[in-house]
C-alpha cells in the first residue's frame, strides 16, 4: 500500500504523507492559510477550533478545518475559493470585535494582527463585549491581558502538552470561558514556573513579557536587532533568539535547535537581567597598594573601591603577565597550573588549555567537568570503553522504561525534563530513584526514595533479581562482555530481602522495578553528579552501566 496520498489543491495535484494535514501540506506547497490555534512547531498538535483555516473540499456540505483534516485519495481542496475567503474574513472579523484598539493593544505586531492585515479586515461591524477582564499583573516576568483572548488553547496546549507543567486551563463555559491558572489563581500565586512556553505561544498578546509593557498594558518596547544564540546556562544547549534593543537585551525567544525544539525554561527566557546589573563589573579592577589581602575580608555593595581600583584592560593585562612570568622565571613550568571552567564554550576550553601548554610550557592543566563526572567516566571507559554518553536526553521520545537516578532535572535541567514528562504522556514509564523528592515524581511510575549513601547495595539488590530470574540476554553477554560469572557470583550475597532494610525499599519493590527495566524494549538510564560526586561515585556508575 502507497505511503503517498494524492489529491488536489487549488486546482494543483499534490502528494501527502499518511501523517500530513491539509495545512501542512499547503504550507509545503507555498499556498498560505491563516492560522491562529495551532502552531507549526515541534509538540503542538492541531485543536482547529478557531475556524481561521477554514478550506472548502468539494462535495462536503461544510468547510473543514485544514490544521486537523487529512487529505483522501482524489480529494478536492480549495482554500482560495470565495466561500472560504469569505469564512475566514468573518472569523476575524468577529475576534476584532472584541480586541483592543489596535493602536493601543497589548502587542499591534502580534500574529493576529498580522494575519488580520493579510486576510483584509481591520474592524468590526459587530459590537465589542460589554465587560472587559481586568488585568493581571500578579507575576513578576509575565503580564495577562485576557481582553485580547481568543480562547485559541495555545497556552493550554503549551502548558500541559509541551512543558507538561499542568498550570494552564479552561474555566467556565460558553460566552463566561476562559483561560485560568489552577483554580483560577492569579498567575503569580499559581504554580507556574515561569517558563514562558505559553507567552510564546499566544498569537494575539494576552500572554506577554510584562517587561515589553507600559503601565497602561501597551506594548512600548521594541527590539531594533535580532542575534541568534545558545543559552548559556545549563548543559541541555537550548538554542535562543535573542532581542535586543540600545544594547540592552529585551526579550528571549527559542529556536528550533535538536536540543530544545523552541522550548525554554525560566533561566533562559527571563534569567538575562544580571547582564545590565549594576553590581557588574565592567573594568577591570587592581588591588589598591594600602589594602593587603585579608582572608576575613567582607566587602558590603558598593564598598569594592576601598580595596580595588579601576584600570584599563592593557594595565591589567600587564600585570597578570607580569606575576605569571614572575613565577615562571622562580619555579618554572611546574610552579604555574590552569584550571578552566564548563561555563565556557569549547572553543574557550580549547585556547585555555593551549595557553597553559605552549605558553607555560606545562601540562598541569585541569577542568571542573573532570571533578564533576571523573568518576562517571572512570566507570564508562572501563565498561564500554568511551567516556561519553551514549545517548541524547530526547532519545526517552522512544524508549519505554526511563531511569532517572542522581539528578533534578525539572530544577536543574528542566527542558530536558519536559522531553522525560512528554516521554510518559506516549506511555513510558519513568523510575526515579532519588533520596530526595522532587517534582519530575508526579510523572513516575516507581518513586524509589533510597537512603542516602546505600546506591551500591539499591542497584545490586536488582541485578541480582535480573541475572537470578534469567532477563538477561546470553547471546549478547557471551559475544560482547568478560567476567559475567564473577558478577554472578558476587550478585549472590545482594537478595533484594537482604538489601531492602539498608536502602529502605522494599524487596517487591526492587523486583518489580529490575523486572520493568530488564523487560523493556528500549530502556534507558539518565545520571546526573548525585550519582559521580559521591564517595564511591565509579561504583555507582558501575551499577548503572
Amino acid at each position: 500500500m502507497s505511503d503517498q496520498i494524492n489529491f488536489t489543491l487549488n486546482g494543483k495535484d499534490v502528494s501527502a504523507g499518511t501523517d500530513e494535514t491539509i495545512w501542512q501540506v499547503s504550507q509545503r506547497e507555498g499556498v498560505e492559510i491563516p492560522h491562529l490555534c495551532y502552531a507549526p512547531e515541534p509538540g503542538y498538535r492541531g485543536d482547529g477550533n478557531c475556524r481561521a483555516c477554514m478550506v472548502e473540499v468539494e462535495g462536503e456540505r461544510v468547510l473543514a478545518a485544514s490544521c486537523i483534516r487529512m487529505p483522501t485519495e482524489g480529494m478536492v481542496v480549495n482554500s482560495a475559493s470565495e466561500r472560504a475567503k469569505k469564512s475566514r474574513e468573518l472569523v476575524f472579523e468577529l475576534l476584532v470585535a472584541d480586541q483592543p484598539e489596535r493602536a493601543t493593544s497589548h502587542d499591534p505586531d502580534s500574529k493576529f494582527w498580522n494575519w488580520a492585515d493579510k486576510v483584509g479586515v481591520d474592524s468590526s461591524r459587530f459590537p465589542a463585549a460589554d465587560s472587559k477582564p481586568t488585568a493581571d499583573s500578579s507575576h513578576v516576568a509575565m503580564a495577562v491581558n485576557l481582553d485580547a483572548c481568543i480562547n485559541c488553547n495555545l497556552c493550554v496546549r503549551a502548558c500541559r502538552e509541551v512543558q507538561v507543567n499542568d498550570v494552564i486551563g479552561m474555566s467556565y463555559r460558553g460566552a463566561g470561558s476562559k483561560i485560568s491558572f489552577d483554580f483560577d489563581d492569579p498567575m503569580g500565586d499559581s504554580t507556574c514556573v515561569a517558563c514562558g512556553e505559553c507567552v510564546q505561544a499566544c498569537p494575539t498578546g494576552a500572554l506577554m513579557e510584562a517587561n515589553l509593557l507600559d503601565q497602561n498594558g501597551t506594548r512600548t518596547i521594541y527590539a531594533d536587532r535580532t542575534v541568534d544564540s545558545v543559552c548559556p546556562f545549563c548543559g541541555v544547549g537550548c538554542q535562543t533568539k535573542v532581542h535586543i534593543k540600545d544594547d540592552k537585551i529585551v526579550q528571549v525567544e527559542g529556536r528550533p535547535g535538536p536540543a530544545n525544539e523552541n522550548r525554554l525554561c525560566v533561566k533562559g527566557r527571563f534569567g538575562y537581567d544580571y547582564i545590565a546589573h549594576p553590581h557588574r563589573l565592567t573594568t577591570p579592577l587592581i588591588r589598591r597598594d594600602d589594602a593587603p589581602k585579608d582572608w576575613q575580608m567582607q566587602l558590603k555593595d558598593g564598598e569594592w573601591q576601598s580595596v580595588f581600583r579601576e584600570a584599563s584592560w592593557e594595565e591589567a593585562l600587564d600585570l597578570a603577565a607580569g606575576g605569571l612570568k614572575k613565577t615562571y622565571d622562580a619555579e618554572g613550568p611546574k610552579g604555574l597550573a590552569g584550571f578552566g571552567s564548563a561555563k565556557g564554550s569549547n572553543e574557550e576550553a580549547y585556547l585555555f588549555q593551549k595557553l597553559v601548554r605552549t605558553g607555560f610550557k606545562t601540562n598541569n592543566v585541569d577542568h571542573c567537568t573532570r571533578l564533576c563526572h571523573a568518576s562517571s567516566v572512570a566507570a564508562l571507559m572501563e565498561n564500554i570503553n568511551s567516556g561519553a554518553v551514549s545517548a541524547p536526553f530526547y532519545a526517552c521520545e522512544d524508549s519505554d522504561v526511563i531511569i532517572v537516578i542522581g539528578c533534578n532535572p525539572t530544577v536543574n535541567h528542566p527542558v530536558a525534563a519536559t522531553y522525560f514528562k512528554n516521554a510518559v504522556k506516549k506511555g513510558a514509564k519513568l523510575v526515579v530513584m532519588d533520596p530526595r523528592g522532587q517534582a519530575l515524581t508526579r510523572h513516575a511510575t516507581h518513586m524509589l526514595q533510597f537512603k542516602p549513601g546505600t546506591d551500591v547495595a539499591m542497584l545490586n539488590a536488582m541485578m541480582h533479581v535480573i541475572i537470578e530470574e534469567g532477563l538477561t540476554n546470553p547471546d549478547y553477554i557471551a559475544r560482547h562482555t568478560e567476567g559475567f560469572e564473577e558478577l554472578r557470583e558476587h550478585l549472590k550475597d545482594f537478595p533484594p530481602e537482604k538489601m531492602a532494610p539498608l536502602c529502605g525499599i522494599d524487596a517487591e519493590t526492587l523486583r518489580t522495578v529490575a523486572r520493568l527495566y530488564a523487560t523493556a524494549d528500549a530502556a534507558l538510564v539518565f545520571w546526573g553528579m548525585g550519582i559521580a560526586q559521591h564517595v564511591h561515585g565509579t561504583d555507582n556508575a558501575r551499577c548503572l552501566i
